[in-house]
């Protein structure tokens, strides 16, 4: 079974294909505050699932850290406004520590092509 990759680094990939599943690397944002980040996130997978040939209605998996989980109602505010309801994927969310002081949100998909 092939394997396909979407923008190809020197340290990763923010997308692999293997078989009928996409997986994308952690998306982080651009903005001030947990909000504006997450919705720049969101319209990243929006273009990383389109080019593997999907669409965010095959989500099955999310997995989403925070810098600080009392973020998390502002992240929500986000992801309620984006996520197709009747699609919802399995989700889980926890605090870490990011790449970067400034990230406050890091999102990873696994979705079905």
């Amino acid at each position: 079974m092939s394997i396909r990759r979407i923008e190809v680094g020197p340290r990763m990939s923010q997308a692999v294909i293997h078989g009928n599943t996409v997986y994308l690397a952690g998306q982080v944002g651009e903005g001030e505050g947990v909000e504006a980040q997450t919705k720049d996130i969101l319209a990243s997978i929006d273009k990383l699932l389109a080019e593997a040939g999907t669409d965010k209605t095959k989500i099955v998996q999310t997995i989403i850290w925070l810098a600080d989980m009392n973020d998390f109602a502002a992240m929500n505010k986000a992801w309620d406004a984006w996520v197709p309801q009747g699609h919802t994927p399995a989700r889980a969310t926890g605090e870490a520590k990011l790449a970067a002081p400034k990230y406050k949100v890091e999102i990873i998909v696994t979705a079905a092509i």
